[in-house]
């Protein structure tokens, strides 16, 4: 006898011929076709910047339906792979976080007469949504360390890790993992309340999502306070110079730098990278032994852009780390580097300065911290400072965005962080290794000019060929799972002891979740779960 021949196909349809009749016919019933237009052919939008826009609805036959939703929906998705010697442990942690829900009002006044969509109609529902300029307070409701953290998980974050949208955008990589994402997209719904089995049950009769990329405006913090002994930067360096090999010393090299100003992304962000520069300062300072030793002279000085994305599977209270991504197992680290530029500094200028005239520096700005170091400040002398004559040095660094790759603005939300890191590489001559800084560097981004606020996106193109749409993908503005982790593995089940499931995080595993039934065009209630 030949085995049985199974397909999955085979198990769906078995299941849906084992609903009541009632039900059976509502999930076989065709369809209607759902197209998203946008009234802009914008690629990015920005803070306050208007999505306008028009669902149409075409039913193949006669349609009964309850009710029709738009929302624009932001998410934020990771995952976290740990292997370890405890089998317990190991396996993926999973964590999803619905954190922007704009619904558009007054759909009723668009129903067709008795519900009932008509075949070959086609029905227009318009919505209008304002990108919001910060996120509301309940949904970060879990602990932060300082209310710093609290004010930075409730800023937008960009558009992170959409490959097919940026694809479809033309865009250059953003360096994201595989496992961090954030993505948002235009969300509609056709759907019916049946009563099956005593329960009331809503069923989605169609679908579709349409993505969009969002880049809010990201103002320039205040630097960071990159002393101490577990700090990822270094600010300054000190270096023995000698006269060569198994000779004696010439004196010491000191080398210093400050946060500079952060790389500002213009509204034309979604095109390119052109123009994207700041100046970093990197000043010097040599400590002769010898009043007649000579400063070294400098050869070349490297300049190298650190990318580092943090993600977490659960929702973090403090700014991330490399030590603590290292410590917790529900938490990850991605970094890349990228070459800007290498330049050669042979002919740049020592002054030399007389110890007993106080030194020129420039005036520290208020808004500084006094543990930072201060753009054109002399240096502090060296540990071998003998009080005599000392040279200094200032050399200017363009730091230039490259045009290959797309850069999210510096963000850190509750499971997902972007920062960037200036690596600033010195060599001089003679024998020696060269001389290395590694200083924070923001990358902020500006919003819509005014006048482009002010005047209303309409009258162009749905720009199809610009955003990703389709049944597909409405999934990634959904949790994938119809049921929460066990209490073992998570205690509770969102963010927050006040927080709305709906608009909270809806759960985070700290270990390898069981396995979850897809939903796939079916996505769960939030008040069912």
């Amino acid at each position: 006898m030949s085995s049985p021949n199974y397909s999955p196909h085979a198990s769906t349809n078995g299941d849906i011929l084992a609903m009541p009749s009632k039900l059976r016919s509502l999930m076989l019933a065709q369809k209607p076709d759902i197209k998203i237009n946008l009234a802009s052919r914008k690629k990015v939008f920005s803070t306050l910047d208007t999505i306008e826009g028009t669902v149409t609805i075409t039913a193949p036959e006669d349609i009964q339906f309850d009710s029709v939703e738009i929302e624009f929906l932001g998410t934020s998705r990771t995952f976290v792979e740990r292997v370890t010697t405890a089998a317990s442990v190991s396996g993926r942690s999973e964590a999803f976080h619905q954190f922007l829900k704009l619904v558009q009002p007054g759909l009723q006044e668009c129903y067709p007469e008795n519900g009932i969509l008509k075949a070959g109609e086609t029905y227009d529902f318009p919505f209008v949504f304002v990108v919001p300029q910060q996120l509301l307070p309940r949904v970060c409701q879990h602990k932060v360390h300082n209310p710093t953290v609290r004010d930075a998980h409730l800023q937008l974050p960009p558009t992170f890790g959409d490959r097919e949208q940026a694809k479809a955008c033309d865009m250059p990589d953003d360096m994201a993992p595989e496992m961090a994402s954030v993505r948002y997209g235009i969300f509609a719904r056709v759907s019916r309340v049946k009563w099956s089995e005593g329960e009331m049950c809503r069923f989605s009769l169609g679908s579709r999502a349409r993505r969009l990329r969002v880049v809010a405006a990201v103002q320039e913090q205040p630097p960071l306070d990159a002393g101490g002994e577990e700090s990822e930067y270094t600010m300054r360096r000190e270096k023995t110079i000698r006269k060569g090999m198994l000779k004696g010393k010439l004196g010491s090299l000191v080398m210093e730098a400050a946060q500079p100003q952060s790389l500002r992304l213009g509204s034309n962000v979604n095109l390119d990278c052109n123009g994207v520069t700041t100046m970093a300062t990197v000043m010097l300072r040599f400590d002769p032994l010898d009043e007649n030793a000579a400063p070294p002279r400098l050869n070349s000085l490297a300049t190298k852009l650190k990318v580092a994305t943090f993600f977490a599977s659960t929702a973090r209270q403090q700014l991330p780390s490399k030590q603590a991504s290292l410590q917790d197992i529900s938490q990850g680290m991605h970094t890349e580097q990228l070459n800007i530029s290498s330049r050669c500094v042979a002919n740049v200028e020592w002054k030399k300065c007389d110890p007993t005239k106080p030194a020129t520096i420039e005036r520290r700005d208020s808004a500084c911290s006094t543990t930072q170091l201060t753009v054109g400040v002399t240096p502090e002398p060296s540990e071998s400072y003998k009080g005599k004559s000392y040279y200094t040095a200032r050399v200017l660094v363009p730091i230039t965005l490259p045009n290959n790759k797309t850069f999210a603005p510096t963000f850190h939300s509750c499971l997902i962080s972007r920062v960037y890191q200036l690596k600033l590489e010195l060599t001089t001559s003679g024998i020696g290794p060269s001389m290395d800084l590694k200083v924070p560097i923001q990358i902020s981004a500006e919003g819509t000019p005014i006048e482009g606020l002010l005047r209303r996106n309409s009258g162009g193109e749905s720009g199809e060929d610009t955003d990703v749409e389709g049944e597909d993908i409405s999934d990634f503005f959904h949790t994938r799972t119809i049921r929460a982790p066990s209490e073992g593995f998570v205690g509770r089940s969102r963010i927050g002891s006040q927080a709305p499931i709906n608009e909270a995080p809806p759960g985070y595993t700290a270990f390898a979740p069981p396995r979850h039934m897809s939903v796939g065009d079916f996505p769960p209630r939030h008040d069912s779960v």
